[in-house]
């Protein structure tokens, strides 16, 4: 059992739910990055994804893109964010997942990319440009090593596709609550909770729903239906306030965005 799986496990038996901030790795360096970890951690964050830099965007909203620009610019490497996790998952209990682009992991290399990632105590992967045709080797290799391989479900997938999706995938499924890219939103779709119904009804991995929110009421309106929630620009937003203001200030500003989306989760499972 990996380490997500038993994470779910436990929060099930305890009827709670996950919340899953996203940082970018080097927005405005890296240890930034490592601070903003741990105080997520320390305020009671669930699992935190830590997005590595891309030139690329796949499905990324401006918010991020700009982020990811930026760490570029500064010449953040893969090395140097796997070093800053090694360090940092050993001060934390929160597990942490990459969210990665299929490119870096091919050139990295599939069995060393999950072999480095494992050594800085990373539990597993989203990987949302991996097409369900080719997941094969990197699904079987991730399964071997009892790491995480998170996939992407969009309003706009095939019911078919889905369930391949599903099959292909571990730890937990990500399932993306509006068409397009990410970004903060003051409204989410009805559909949503039918669709993520949908899914329950055919596979046992937990769900998890990212995409566009950015406040406490989209923490109270989806919790009842997902396994977890998933806040990415509006972290980000946040942190790259950090190149302008003192840290401190923008840290303890963070920490309490996501204790009020927490207290927000919270009044939906007591």
């Amino acid at each position: 059992m990996s380490v997500i799986d038993q994470l779910f496990t436990e929060l099930k038996q305890h009827g709670r739910k996950a919340l899953m901030p996203f940082v970018t790795a080097g927005d405005p360096d890296i240890e930034f990055t490592a601070n903003v970890i741990q105080e997520l951690a320390s305020r009671g964050a669930t699992m935190c994804e830590v997005g590595i830099p891309y030139s690329d965007p796949i499905a990324d909203g401006p918010v991020i893109q700009a982020s990811y620009t930026r760490a570029l610019d500064n010449r953040v490497k893969l090395a140097q964010i796997l070093a800053m996790l090694e360090d940092t998952t050993g001060k934390i209990a929160m597990p942490i997942v990459t969210m990665v682009s299929y490119a870096i992991i091919h050139r990295h290399g599939l069995e060393k990319y999950v072999a480095d990632a494992k050594a800085a105590g990373v539990a597993g992967a989203i990987v949302p440009d991996l097409l369900v045709e080719e997941a094969g080797p990197l699904a079987e290799i991730c399964g071997r090593e009892d790491f995480s391989l998170i996939q992407l479900v969009t309003p706009t997938t095939p019911r078919e596709r889905a369930l391949r999706i599903a099959e292909s995938s571990t730890g937990f499924l990500y399932y993306v609550s509006v068409t397009g890219i990410t970004g903060e939103r003051q409204a989410l779709p009805a559909e949503v909770s039918e669709n993520v119904g949908w899914l329950r009804s055919q596979t046992d991995l937990p769900i998890c729903i990212g995409f566009g929110i950015s406040q406490p009421e989209h923490v109270r309106t989806l919790a009842p239906v997902a396994d977890g929630l998933i806040v990415g620009s509006a972290f980000v937003r946040r942190m790259a306030a950090a190149s302008e203001r003192p840290r401190e200030a923008v840290l303890a500003e963070i920490g309490d965005f996501a204790a009020r989306l927490i207290e927000a989760l919270e009044e939906t499972t007591t």
